[in-house]
């Protein structure tokens, strides 16, 4: 276990009260292609979504759910196929799913979420979703954790305990990403779930703050999905008093449930499609946050900044040249830039400095970017990946 502040990273586990399970319905070969999370009671519920016109029918049948009563207590969750872009018929597999599940499991289907992700334009194969509900058991297994993965090479997780009211409470996170990452939103999803006792509206507040500095903080190509979506669940099965803003351990809560965003969004990045390493970009002494955070995504996003970060080329000229094209205020005869701890700009001034040895640092599956605008005192954070042979490769034959 590791110790992070005021709370502790554990093995991956599920909170009190929460089941979960994955099946292989046919949807590929294999591999987990259906899941669910559960909770024993209703749950207050949160959510973030994708800003896609596109909006697809599981994401938006979810989003009307949460934004009506913040109760949630079973999500339905498949691969290979989005349910995108499939009109009213899409809709309707969205109900006929809910009302599986609600026949299946004894509760309201009002208490159903749905979310998919995969193919767009292809219908929903429900004949198989439906089979494969029938297929589903409440355990404590992981496999719903890799059946949402599409061409993911691994599951994003996290786990952490947090102490609140004396008791240790838990905050579990999973997610996927690897492709069409630039969020507000991305193609992702990510499900968090708590046995904290929180208010509904304090916790859809906290989550919309927290996604601006994590999820809406990472890119992988510049696109943005129809089927993102973020969910909490928050059950109140560790029985603590119910948590406010005001309350003495909402600080506490807040901390550890950011850094499950936030760990879920850097794996996210660092298994983007075909992608090597993960690039973080910290801009610091900015004028306001809202500046840093825009200047760090440019940079991460910049293709000519990821394909020199592919090739280990300290050509620090490309950040330089895409931090100048973002409308962020700053003197550009006073900025300092390193990479990996080598200081390459300073005061607007190239140093000399040992390419080889730059070089042989950005071989690291990590790549860290530090820049100083010497503008004020706000800071900002961005994630992303390389720029791969890879990435091509998988995406010129994605419906193939």
């Amino acid at each position: 276990m590791k110790e992070t502040g005021n709370f502790k990273e554990k093995k991956f586990s599920w909170p009190t009260g929460f089941y979960s399970d994955g099946v292989n319905c046919d949807l590929r070969k294999g591999r987990p292609d259906l899941g669910w999370i559960f909770s024993k009671t209703p749950a207050q519920a949160a959510g973030v979504y994708t800003t896609n016109k596109f909006c697809a029918a599981p994401t938006k049948s979810t989003k009307q759910l949460v934004s009506d009563k913040h109760l949630l207590q079973c999500v339905l969750m498949n691969s290979v196929i989005a349910n995108s872009f499939t009109g009213h018929k899409g809709l309707l597999d969205v109900q006929s799913e809910q009302e599986a599940v609600s026949e299946k499991l004894g509760i309201p289907s009002s208490l159903v979420g749905v979310a998919s992700t995969g193919l767009i334009g292809a219908p929903l194969p429900l004949k198989k979703i439906l089979t494969g509900i029938d297929q589903l058991k409440l355990t404590k297994n992981t496999t719903a954790t890799r059946a949402i993965m599409t061409t993911d090479l691994q599951p994003k997780l996290c786990c952490v305990t947090v102490n609140i009211a004396g008791k240790s409470c838990t905050i579990t996170g999973f997610a996927k990403g690897s492709g069409m990452i630039h969020p507000k939103m991305a193609t992702m999803l990510a499900f968090i779930t708590t046995d904290v006792a929180i208010e509904a509206a304090t916790l859809q507040a906290l989550l919309t703050e927290l996604t601006s500095s994590t999820f809406n903080q990472i890119t992988v190509d510049g696109d943005t999905s129809t089927n993102d979506m973020v969910l909490t669940l928050a059950n109140g099965a560790s029985e603590t008093a119910l948590l406010t803003s005001k309350s003495p351990d909402f600080n506490n809560f807040k901390k550890a449930y950011h850094h499950v965003l936030k760990s879920l969004a850097q794996q996210i990045a660092a298994d983007g499609e075909g992608a090597t390493k993960l690039v973080e970009a910290n801009v610091n002494a900015a004028k306001n946050k809202a500046e840093a955070q825009k200047a760090a995504k440019a940079i991460v996003g910049s293709n000519l900044v990821k394909a020199a970060f592919f090739g280990a080329d300290p050509n620090w000229g490309r950040i330089i040249s895409t931090l100048g094209a973002t409308p962020v205020a700053f003197d550009p005869e006073n900025i300092d830039l390193s990479l990996n701890n080598h200081l390459l700009v300073q005061h607007s001034e190239p140093l000399v400095f040992n390419r080889e040895e730059v070089s042989k640092s950005l071989q690291s599956k990590k790549v860290i970017i530090d820049l100083n605008l010497h503008a004020g005192d706000a800071a900002g954070q961005a994630w992303g990946c390389d720029l791969t042979y890879d990435y091509v490769k998988i995406n010129a034959s994605y419906s193939s």
